[in-house]
């Protein structure tokens, strides 16, 4: 080993002293200026003002809204996920006073946005399969809330998997972004009850029809 470094050594010092001047400096130049930090200085000037640098702070969260992450197990043969488990009372482990009275499937065409809903005694549980995509807004409405007006987006789906709580009062809506038509389960602690049904709208583009376009950049 010692022999080999010592060769690879002498190489390299018989072949910097063929080099001439002007290659020399031209590879120094060039280390050089691999090795310059750069700054906004350095950047095309008909571009410096169209720089700007990516917000990775913490988005605010609407206040009782929950997202619990499912792990998803992936081997040979496949992937399995746990999604629920239930309490001896038949309750959801994870929101123990949500009870169950109705299981909702609803299908997505690819593009498709379905918004806004409100509700001023249901709460729901959303949940979307891994290998869908889909951008699910919330906006709190409630005016007594310590995070009243404000808007999230949650991915849901995209190779994970999670179960989104929405209190009352919370408007919510979904938009499909895959190429595909999208699947969504949602579960409901109130009964649809035709003669008096406890469903209010706001228009899709209540938020602006930009709040519902993936991010691109």
């Amino acid at each position: 080993m010692c022999h080999f470094e010592r060769s690879e050594k002498s190489n390299f010092i018989r072949f910097a002293r063929s080099l001439t001047s002007f290659e020399m400096t031209s590879i120094c130049y060039k280390l050089i200026m691999y090795m310059k930090k750069l700054s906004l200085e350095d950047i095309l000037v008909k571009l410096k003002s169209d720089v700007f640098v990516q917000d990775y702070s913490k988005k605010k969260v609407i206040k009782d809204v929950k997202v619990v992450e499912i792990k998803k197990w992936s081997g040979e043969d496949g992937t399995f996920e746990e999604l629920v488990r239930l309490n001896e009372n038949g309750n959801f482990e994870e929101f123990p006073d949500f009870k169950v009275r109705q299981i909702n499937r609803s299908k997505i065409l690819p593009g498709g946005v379905k918004a806004w809903h409100i509700h001023f005694n249901q709460e729901d549980i959303w949940y979307v399969s891994p290998d869908d995509h889909m951008i699910m807004g919330l906006w709190d409405l409630r005016n007594d809330s310590d995070t009243k007006d404000v808007k999230m987006r949650v991915v849901l789906g995209a190779g994970t998997t999670k179960l989104i709580y929405v209190p009352r009062g919370v408007a919510h809506g979904v938009v499909n972004v895959s190429k595909r038509p999208g699947i969504i389960i949602y579960f409901v602690n109130q009964q649809f009850n035709f003669t008096d049904p406890d469903e209010r709208r706001l228009k899709w583009d209540a938020a602006g029809e930009e709040f519902w376009m993936a991010e691109k950049g």
